[in-house]
């Protein structure tokens, strides 16, 4: 626990439910009248119990307040949040400080319909486009995570030439490809600049997301949606750039605890198995990749070995999704 939620006093721990439907909308429900931040939108959840894990706080808690069942949902992130105390117009309290710590989880299938069971009001909702507010303030944030496909694909035009690379890439933005990232340590400033202006070309009627590896002034340059750091990188990077995603390589808890500190968008942790790029390194596995992300608070991409029927596993794991230098390629 951080200083902060040991001053706000004892920590309420919540479930809270990404209900995702298969274009990607999200349910929102309306705090009703008579609860605290009543008229603020949330995601769907509620109180953890005693004796009760997050993941049977979740299925309990959606039977209850929208009357379906999940079937198939994913462990996400974990984020805390100190709520200070409201007032009303007339100086009285109407919702006193706490702390939250909210364990999400993405929801892909469930049995029934959902059904406003409290008297809420309920809105699917476009993650990139919200139309209704205001959010409630710890539920906010999570629309940039949920902005973030899950398969993040990285160019490989070094092994496979300009010609394959870009008919592969057309390829695979027809078949639904959302993110890109451009990594070609091989090509001199002005090669990689007109590359990285064909591949942003490229991916724009799709609306894919394509951020540049290393080079934040590039990515500013060709109008990049984001920018991707090395490890060593964010080890000294002192704030996040403004006007971008970024995210950042990760491969321990020291670096994952860097990223979380500067509030990053997303991160990559490898090598979760073994890479032809890197053969010598030592894997992370399964098991280590889920301990080291355990309570993590931003999206974790799993990198390193990655094939495209990996995702269901990885994201068992707790990851938001995987990235893939070589076999998205071969798709």
């Amino acid at each position: 626990m951080s200083v902060s939620e040991q001053a706000a006093g004892a920590v309420t721990e919540a479930a809270v439910g990404v209900i995702q439907a298969p274009d990607g909308s999200v349910l929102l429900g309306q705090r009703p009248a008579g609860k605290p931040w009543s008229g603020y939108w949330e995601f769907p959840g509620g109180k953890v119990e005693a004796g009760e894990s997050p993941a049977h706080a979740l299925v309990r808690e959606l039977q209850e307040e929208l009357g379906i069942t999940p079937t198939l949902f994913y462990p996400w992130i974990t984020r805390s949040y100190n709520y200070e105390a409201k007032y009303n117009a007339h100086g009285e309290l109407e919702s006193p400080a706490k702390t939250v710590r909210l364990y999400f989880f993405i929801i892909t299938a469930w049995d029934g319909e959902p059904a406003a069971l409290e008297q809420q009001a309920l809105s699917w909702q476009n993650p990139q486009g919200v139309t209704v507010g205001p959010m409630l303030p710890a539920n906010a944030p999570i629309l940039t995570g949920l902005s973030l496909s899950t398969v993040y694909a990285i160019t490989n035009r070094s092994e496979l030439g300009e010609d394959l690379f870009f008919a592969r890439l057309k390829s695979a933005l027809a078949n639904g490809l959302k993110m890109i990232q451009i990594r070609e340590k091989q090509l001199l400033p002005e090669a990689l600049m007109l590359f990285s202006s064909k591949v942003i070309a490229e991916a724009a009627p799709y609306s894919a997301k394509v951020f540049i590896n290393s080079d934040l002034g590039l990515a500013q340059a060709v109008g990049a949606a984001g920018v991707h750091f090395s490890s060593a990188q964010l080890m000294v990077l002192q704030s996040k750039p403004q006007g971008l995603l970024c995210g950042a390589s990760c491969h321990n808890a020291r670096e994952l605890t860097q990223a979380e500190k500067l509030g990053l968008d997303y991160v990559m942790l490898s090598p979760v198995q073994p890479t032809k790029s890197h053969p010598e390194a030592e894997s992370l596995g399964w098991q280590y990749f889920a301990q080291l992300i355990e309570g993590y608070s931003l999206p974790v991409y799993a990198l390193g070995g990655m094939h495209m029927n990996d995702l269901h596993l990885a994201r068992t794991y707790g990851a938001h999704g995987i990235a893939l230098q070589r076999a998205i390629w071969d798709q």
